[in-house]
């Protein structure tokens, strides 16, 4: 029996001229859970590939329980469940849910007696039962992958190969999936290999590599990297919300600083020992009042600032000045950029969006946030005037969407998640054709070209083709076509997906500028929460509807008034003190490396969390935590649905 379940040594993976995987090495003991972290090209998914025996390698050793994949792929298939990136993509779309589960037991030869008590199981766990006839092109992004991972369960394998299995899912159905994945951990002692670019998603592995450009670059327990930071974080606001951004960046100490909504984190030099003392220089750096209303606080690192250490070796380029003609944003003066009242859109007997009533101000970053299938993407169409209305009416930047839509649409921007570019050309060539798309006059186009190439940073780039360039910086391509035109209005559908944390900083850093110096308005949609915070005010939708708006504090604070404060458990056994609380504690949830729950008698549960844990011989410290974005959006979106429910049973 090997020391490990999967040990890698060595691994080489090229295509053609390019090195995706260089020289890697890890072990994954028994009953644990490894997570490969980091950014789309970085190489996770090739070695997912090489371990699931549907990939060569150029050089390397790969073994599985003591069975050389590489050479031998087919005698591992038997005990892996491999899962490929994708929203069920092992999934056939025209079966129903019940026919692929039966297609993959027959598949994988599952005796009646193992196939019934694992589906029923599988079944009860994922919350699919309910939706046993529908087809899987039918489903949600959320519902369709956990009906991959019960196909890829179905056999009772004893190691699963999950690659990327939440991107692109809705924060509940993520929470969902990580909650089956250690049941199954904790349960079966099952293996886990699983790659992600959810920073927060790493802190629920065992062991982690975080990989960047084929390499690894830091590897450990969360624990371990959190300790490797240098310097000291701050994090600093003002009552008043004032712009301190360029005021923090001139300050000596100031290694790197991101704004995020009203909040500023800053990475200090690691020169100064004692807290007070650096507290102290940076008031002293600040001019007049602002040295005293300013609030410090000091977070723990997270694996996202970790990364972003590890892989940023030079201060980036900034925004600066105008990027627009200066007059630009003031040619249209208009007191709301969107304004709709009961905006509805049916097809058939189906409500993709249900009497949506929304005021957006010029100059607002707004989110849209929402469980896969909430309507997020057809109400941006609709305000797009891409799609009609059933119902209601809107008004976007002054003009109406039913009646106005050749002006609209020259006045508006759209950064899709997917398609915006074309790849086959080169950079300046796509925005000379976006620029003609949009009736840019020659004399003019040249000149925006040049400033949006400086001022995104992408100088000496214009003639590079677009395929050959890193998915960072290729999104900001994507943005410059978006801006060529100078619209009033920038649409953001999930532009930052699987991109790297240094170039999602970036990119939000452009979007707060946009906002600010040149009065753009804009709407984006995520599934990053902690993107979220970085937008003025948020909408919460589920089923069509809008549960709710307000900035990110306001959700908060309202979440927090109706389920409680959060409960959190922080302890080395994570998975042990679970096992023990969540008998007492039915709501209890992992986060990371953490057990928490909302709670309206948070000292009360406290105490008694502490007793269950002295009594199970479990070290832990037991804690409040403000509620984040994603506490609160999962608040709103639950007591929404058990408010549907029952006006349904009504």
């Amino acid at each position: 029996m090997p020391a490990s379940l999967i040990q890698v040594k060595d691994l080489c993976k090229n295509y053609k001229k390019f090195n995706a995987v260089k020289s890697v090495s890890f072990d994954i003991p028994r009953g644990q859970i490894f997570g490969l972290i980091g950014p789309d090209g970085a190489g996770k998914t090739s070695i997912i590939q090489c371990l699931a025996g549907v990939l060569s390698a150029n050089r390397g050793e790969v073994s599985i329980n003591g069975i050389n994949c590489l050479k031998n792929p087919e005698k591992v298939k038997s005990i892996i469940g491999y899962m490929p990136q994708g929203l069920g993509l092992n999934l056939y779309d025209n079966l129903s849910v019940e026919e692929n589960i039966n297609f993959f037991r027959e598949l994988r030869g599952v005796s009646d007696k193992t196939f019934l008590a694992n589906r029923n199981r599988l079944l009860e766990m994922t919350r699919l039962a309910p939706f046993l006839k529908r087809p899987a092109g039918k489903l949600s992004g959320g519902m369709r992958q956990k009906l991959a991972l019960i196909c890829t369960l179905i056999h009772l394998p004893d190691i699963l190969l999950l690659d990327e299995p939440t991107t692109g899912v809705d924060p509940i159905s993520r929470r969902d999936f990580w909650e089956i994945i250690h049941d199954i951990v904790s349960e079966r002692g099952v293996t886990v290999l699983l790659s992600t670019s959810y920073m927060d998603e790493a802190e629920r592995c065992h062991q982690i590599a975080m990989m960047h450009q084929g390499e690894f670059i830091a590897q450990g327990t969360p624990a371990e990297l959190a300790k490797t930071m240098r310097g000291q974080l701050l994090d600093i606001s003002t009552p008043t919300g004032d712009n301190l951004l360029q005021t923090l960046r001139d300050w000596p100490m100031c290694e790197t600083v991101v704004q995020i909504g009203q909040h500023y984190r800053l990475l200090a030099a690691d020169n100064i020992d004692n807290q007070l003392d650096l507290e102290s220089s940076l008031r002293a750096s600040l001019k007049g009042s602002l040295s005293q209303q300013i609030r410090i606080k000091h977070p723990s690192p997270s694996l996202e600032d970790i990364f972003i250490q590890h892989t940023s070796t030079e201060k980036t380029a900034h925004l600066s000045s105008h990027i627009f003609e200066s007059s630009w944003a003031k040619q249209k003066q208009i007191e709301s950029a969107i304004h709709t009242t009961n905006i509805s859109c049916q097809f058939g007997d189906f409500k993709a969006v249900d009497k949506v009533s929304l005021t957006v101000k010029p100059g607002e970053i707004f989110g849209l946030l929402g469980p896969n299938g909430a309507g997020k993407t057809t109400l941006i169409k609709m305000l797009c005037g891409l799609q009609n209305n059933s119902g209601g009416s809107a008004q976007v930047i002054g003009y109406d969407t039913a009646s106005e839509k050749r002006q609209l649409r020259h006045r508006i921007g759209y950064m899709s998640q997917k398609f915006s570019l074309y790849r086959d050309l080169s950079v300046v060539e796509n925005m000379h054709l976006y620029s003609g798309l949009y009736g840019i006059k020659k004399a003019v186009r040249e000149q925006r070209i040049e400033v949006l190439l400086t001022q995104l940073d992408l100088a000496g780039l214009g003639n590079r083709n677009t395929l050959s360039l890193p998915l960072g910086i290729r999104q900001r391509v994507a943005l410059a076509c978006a801006l060529i035109h100078q619209p009033l209005l920038l649409f953001l559908d999930e532009p930052t997906s699987g991109v790297d944390p240094v170039a999602r900083r970036q990119f939000w850093e452009i979007v707060h500028a946009l906002a600010e110096n040149e009065g753009v308005t804009i709407i984006v949609s995520t599934h990053y929460m902690d993107e979220a915070e970085h937008c003025h005010r948020l909408g919460f939708m589920q089923q069509g509807r809008m549960v709710i708006t307000g900035t990110p504090d306001q959700l908060k604070q309202q979440a927090e008034q109706i389920d409680g404060s959060l409960v959190t458990i922080e302890s080395e056994q994570f998975s042990a003190a679970f096992e023990a609380l969540k008998p007492e504690f039915s709501n209890a949830i992992y986060y990371g490396r953490r057990v928490q729950w909302q709670s309206k008698t948070p000292q009360q549960d406290q105490n008694h969390a502490t007793k269950i844990l002295e009594q199970s011989g479990i070290a832990a410290t037991v804690g409040c935590h403000p509620l984040s974005i994603e506490e609160a959006f999962v608040s709103f979106i639950q007591h929404d649905l058990s408010l549907q429910d029952q006006l349904g049973a009504a």
